[in-house]
């Protein structure tokens, strides 16, 4: 009788729990749905419903590792529960592997037959899959490929007497030019392809020029500040120059990654950027994101973006670039900037991540993967990444990694955070997250870091998000993805 008590009285507070997880999950506090989800589940584990519900809370949170996990153990405890094949696919989905995906989507319809929306996903997943071994055989190997900036004239391409938007006048790009750019740009105008062209092709050839590691020099009295990310949430871009002045050499900046894909002006961004570093190499320092990749631009947004406001051409012609891009920032050899994070192993270099081959997509494995996609943990050691990719990595790694290339501090990017921004590992590693209110339901603060020389101690500058004209996000991602939002 007395256990029968007890487990009733854990099957009720296990609900309770669960329901206020709910109520978190609404007010999109995915963070403490999860923590609310997980105390129900340790006063019940055989409910699927929770393993399901704290999956698709991992997924807002793009902690797509988690959630496959939690979705397989929602199948587990339940294996006709439709739900868990549900989230597992939408997970799969979010990391480009559809071909999972749709193993998950064909059992939900299996469970669910008449199921209109089952039905609708599946089709969509199987279009994927499609389409992705169409890409497939077609594909001309590496080997064989010509660079598309290899084909491009720009300065055969005319420009119609009606245009009206900014020019560049003859091979030089001035700061009146990208001024003019970003108020046409703010009131959601076009540039010509021309200058599209010239802007992209020149910062080309100044990144690929440099080291996969780049070491900055910030001279005593001056200031230097580091953006994390921005995902084509231009008009919050705009903001951080009002705030912080627009890039020069007096007033440098890193934009550490993810620049695009998710936001809806993700080629505003990008082409803004870009033109900075071509105004002065100096002024302006780019570094790679995980999301500066074919995979993830097909998925989130920024290849169909690309595709409707300028052509196919330049899809590919990004994905080149990007490849040019650098995986690591030292600043005055006592800060160390990247998007991720830190390795598997412990004795890694500085002057390995230098010997790094970067002219490629992000392989799965390896320092140049872990580089773009590993997230810090608050226990010592490493343990697996809650993306799927990539690991998760302790305080002592941290430790080890500074001191073993006299380094100070390391700052990140790569994860949103509530403030804008998190100091973690004993004041040693700082992620800084510059999109606030991330694709318009996360209500989060972004967040820079200026850095004065020499002491180069942190001033974080964080700011909320400003509104931008009625384009959603995502407004450009695969059709299947959109789905899920």
């Amino acid at each position: 009788m007395l256990i029968m008590e007890a487990n009733n009285s854990n099957v009720s507070r296990a609900e309770e729990l669960k329901l206020l997880a709910n109520e978190a999950y609404k007010a999109h506090k995915f963070a403490q749905a999860i923590d609310l989800y997980t105390q129900a589940i340790e006063v019940n584990s055989q409910n699927a419903v929770y393993w399901a519900n704290r999956s698709i809370a991992h997924l807002k949170l793009e902690e797509y590792g988690s959630a496959i996990q939690d979705a397989s153990k929602a199948i587990e405890v339940d294996p006709k529960y439709s739900k868990g094949y549900y989230r597992r696919g939408a997970a799969y989905l979010a990391m480009g592997k559809f071909k999972e995906a749709l193993k998950d989507f064909q059992q939900v319809k299996r469970i669910c037959p008449n199921d209109p929306d089952a039905s609708k996903k599946l089709k969509e997943c199987e279009k994927a899959v499609m389409k992705l071994k169409f890409a497939e055989a077609i594909s001309v190997p590496v080997s064989e490929r010509r660079p598309v900036a290899d084909s491009i004239n720009y300065r055969s391409i005319d420009v119609e007497p009606q245009y009206s938007g900014a020019r560049i006048e003859g091979d030089v790009v001035t700061l009146d030019f990208v001024k003019k750019m970003m108020d046409d740009f703010k009131h959601q105008k076009n540039l010509h392809q021309r200058y599209a062209f010239q802007i992209v092709l020149q910062t080309k050839e100044m990144l690929q020029a440099l080291p996969s590691l780049v070491d900055i020099n910030v001279p005593k009295g001056n200031h230097f500040t580091v953006c994390g990310d921005v995902h084509g949430q231009f008009y919050d871009l705009l903001n951080i120059f009002e705030l912080n002045g627009l890039p020069s050499e007096e007033n440098p900046y890193l934009f550490n990654g993810d620049f695009v894909d998710r936001g809806s002006f993700s080629l505003e961004v990008i082409l803004t950027l870009f033109a900075f570093k071509c105004i002065s190499p100096s002024a302006i320092y780019l570094a790679r994101g995980n999301h500066e990749s074919k995979s993830m631009n097909r998925i989130y947004g920024f290849e169909g973006e690309v595709q409707s406001k300028l052509s196919e051409k330049f899809v590919e012609l990004f994905a080149e670039v990007f490849c040019c891009l650098p995986l690591a920032h030292v600043i005055n050899g006592k800060v160390f900037v990247v998007h991720g994070g830190l390795f598997s192993v412990d004795g890694v270099k500085l002057s390995d991540i230098r010997a790094i081959n970067r002219f490629c997509e992000p392989p799965e494995e390896g320092l140049m993967c872990e580089l773009l996609w590993s997230d810090p943990q608050p226990t010592p050691g490493r343990g697996p990444s809650k993306r799927g990719v990539g690991l998760s990595f302790g305080g002592d790694v941290t430790k080890r990694f500074l001191q073993e290339n006299n380094l100070d501090l390391v700052v990140r990017s790569h994860e949103v955070k509530d403030e804008g921004y998190e100091i973690e590992h004993d004041g040693k590693l700082i992620t800084v997250f510059s999109a606030p209110n991330y694709c318009d339901q996360m209500g989060n603060k972004g967040a820079f870091i200026r850095f004065e020389a020499p002491d180069l101690k942190p001033n974080i500058v964080t700011f909320s998000a400003v509104d931008h004209p009625d384009v959603k996000p995502m407004a450009y991602a695969n059709n299947f993805l959109r789905l899920f939002q």
